[in-house]
């Protein structure tokens, strides 16, 4: 690619997204599209010298042919998505964020001249029957078959996936698509009702501390596992996927596998508090067990995502710490 070649972000206005506009900027990049439903001062963050496009829905076929005029690459981060506790409850409307994957992918056939497009999955595309014990199997890219996928928004990701793979097979977009494994990090939702655990633990740690509650809830009995991958490993996973030669859909995620209450240990240790945990078995939990197999990443590219849990955890908790007294003293913060 030349520096100048045009790049659609879609999603812009999200955490891995904007993030990943960052990264774009600073290798270089001088004509990204960033796009997103949400008005501008709704986006976590943006990024001088880009073209944002905002208030702009990518259900909608026009927009999405709009925005993709002149395209060289696409990354399809778009998505009505958050933590357990939305896409337990947002089931239809998670779904359907089909039609920006089906669109975005019309749109680089007829408008665009697009040579790479990423879509980001989710691990929630995998087999539930595989993830019903803590002591989880990590889960290898095959384990999607036979599908049996996270309700609503896990079945949404698989079929996009597919949608994918056949527009590569049909049209011979370059299509690359990344399963995700709970991506967390600075510039991410921390409240709200659609962030996800490492965040929100950390923001019910912060009120337990400024309210003198000394208390926290916690989802499930907290022996629930999962692994976290920190954002900086996500976004160079990322660029070695959509500018690599592998074609199939390629875990990206972390292999340190955690429970809930080793994360709330995490959590008291770097806040150097120790809290009564309040157990809500009747709360959204998800799977009982989920944790990424790396094997094949690492066969293709040599590297998988490495930063400890600890070391990650400690550089999002200065932030959302910073964001959370920010918002006490009046401020505009992005939640």
């Amino acid at each position: 690619m030349k520096k100048t070649d045009r790049i659609v972000v879609a999603g812009a206005g999200g955490f891995i997204a904007g993030n990943l506009i960052k990264r774009l900027v600073g290798k270089g990049f001088t004509n990204i599209r960033a796009v997103d439903i949400k008005f501008i001062e709704q986006w976590y963050q943006t990024t001088d010298g880009v073209e944002n496009v905002a208030d702009c829905d990518l259900k909608e076929k026009d927009n999405c042919y709009r925005v993709c005029k002149g395209a060289v690459e696409v990354y399809n981060l778009a998505a009505d998505m958050g933590g357990m506790g939305f896409i337990e409850s947002h089931r239809a409307e998670c779904m359907l964020s089909v039609l920006i994957n089906t669109h975005m992918l019309m749109a680089a056939r007829d408008v665009g001249k697009v040579e790479r497009y990423f879509y980001a999955s989710s691990a929630c595309a995998y087999n539930t029957t595989l993830q019903t014990d803590a002591a989880v199997s990590a889960l290898k890219e095959s384990d999607a078959y036979p599908a049996m996928a996270e309700d609503g928004y896990g079945w949404e990701k698989l079929f996009s996936e597919r949608m994918c793979r056949h527009f590569r097979e049909d049209y011979g977009i370059q299509t690359r698509v990344a399963r995700f494994h709970n991506v967390y990090g600075p510039f991410g939702t921390w409240d709200g009702g659609r962030e996800k655990a490492p965040a929100a633990i950390w923001r019910k740690v912060l009120q337990a501390m400024d309210s003198g509650s000394g208390e926290i809830e916690i989802w499930g009995d907290g022996e629930q596992t999962r692994s976290f991958m920190y954002i900086d490993d996500c976004l160079k996973g990322v660029d070695m996927l959509t500018h690599g030669d592998f074609v199939d859909p390629l875990n990206i995620g972390s292999a340190e596998l955690v429970s809930i209450n080793q994360l709330v240990d995490y959590a008291e240790q770097i806040g150097k508090v120790k809290l009564k945990r309040k157990y809500n078995l009747g709360a959204p939990k998800g799977v009982r067990g989920r944790n990424s197999d790396n094997a094949l990443i690492r066969k293709v590219f040599g590297w998988e995502p490495s930063t400890p849990l600890r070391e990650g955890l400690a550089k999002t908790y200065a932030w959302i710490t910073t964001q959370y007294e920010t918002r006490k003293a009046g401020g505009k913060v992005v939640e």
